[in-house]
């Protein structure tokens, strides 16, 4: 079990999260390993283990995405809040060669949140994501993260957009220090 507090790693809204992921012919996932992706990125090593990969950096994520696009294959970027501070002059790629990108993020800094480091990013994570140029999502619900996924994939891959879908902490739950 992960460091995450009330998170499964399958069932629910994450089994409907990774069928709209072969639903719509991801071929690649570029991540940075994080406990609240904890259940996207084991469900990858089991099923499909040959469309990881790990990152060092998550600006390198925006590249390898990019290049991924430019090969003919979809991909999904999935990274951690306080990593999208580290993309800004990376995503200016995306927008100025209208790249689709598809960004998972998982929330820190939100409610529950044990970690001071944590809450900068965090706070302003989605409105930074638009600054740059995306289209932002945000599922608090169980009820809500499929069909936001289902629906930013959509809008990234058919009309070739960058678009993030947050998971917050109150989807994922906080990580327990």
């Amino acid at each position: 079990m992960s460091a995450v507090s009330m998170v499964k790693t399958e069932g629910g809204w994450r089994d409907e999260v990774w069928s709209h992921f072969m639903r719509e012919q991801i071929e690649l996932f570029a991540y940075l390993p994080d406990g609240g992706l904890d259940f996207l990125i084991r469900r990858l090593y089991a099923e499909t283990p040959d469309r990881a990969v790990m990152l060092t950096t998550e600006e390198e994520g925006v590249g390898v995405c990019s290049g991924a696009w430019l090969g003919g294959k979809r991909s999904v970027m999935a990274i951690q809040s306080s990593g999208v501070g580290n993309c800004i002059n990376a995503f200016s790629l995306v927008t100025n060669c209208r790249f689709p990108l598809f960004l998972l993020v998982s929330m820190r800094g939100e409610f529950g949140e044990g970690n001071p480091w944590q809450i900068p990013m965090g706070s302003i994570t989605g409105e930074t994501l638009k600054l740059a140029g995306f289209h932002v999502f945000s599922a608090t619900r169980e009820d809500e993260a499929g069909a936001l996924i289902a629906g930013g994939l959509t809008m990234a891959f058919r009309s070739e957009a960058p678009v993030a879908v947050l998971l917050s902490q109150r989807l994922l739950g906080a990580k327990v220090m």
